[in-house]
């Protein structure tokens, strides 16, 4: 049971979620702003801007450094792990999103003069552009550093 109390104190991942969170409902406030109208699952979708994932992995590895120090192995390993999970985002998922795109223009091409055909209709927006990636990324390191400063994230090894 202690185990649970540990996780439910650890400000470094709360304030990773938050973060993330953060990104999410900024999507909403886009969202509205450019298309007028109120879409709230954007909150729950991936793509778009700024991402979630990269203010998330960011905002851990900051907190990562700011509590056990620039030069752990923790450190290390979260920096490590909010790379990969950025070039996925901008790079492999942004392909995929593409393909998708694509794949779903040939079926509507195809089978247009055949309505039997009822395939559910691919995902497009799976990935960010680097843009998205970039602002999420400065979300992260931001809100992390503003928990250092408020108090919030105490820094003690």
């Amino acid at each position: 049971m202690q185990d649970i109390g540990d996780i439910l104190e650890n400000r470094v991942l709360w304030v990773a979620l938050g973060a993330c969170l953060m990104a999410q409902a900024l999507k909403l406030v886009i969202e509205l702003l450019k298309n007028r109208k109120l879409n709230v699952r954007v909150l729950v979708t991936t793509g778009g801007m700024p991402s979630a994932h990269s203010a998330l992995v960011t905002a851990l590895a900051t907190g990562v450094g700011q509590t056990l120090g620039w030069g752990s192995a923790e450190f290390a390993l979260a920096m490590v792990f909010a790379i990969i999970v950025m070039y996925d985002a901008a790079g492999v998922r942004q392909a995929a999103g593409k393909q998708a795109r694509i794949l779903n223009q040939m079926i509507d091409e195809l089978f247009h003069e055949h309505p039997e055909f009822d395939g559910d209709r691919l995902k497009e927006l799976l990935g960010h552009t680097p843009v998205q990636v970039i602002v999420g990324s400065a979300l992260g390191i931001t809100i992390s550093w503003l928990a250092k400063s408020t108090g919030v994230l105490v820094v003690s090894p």
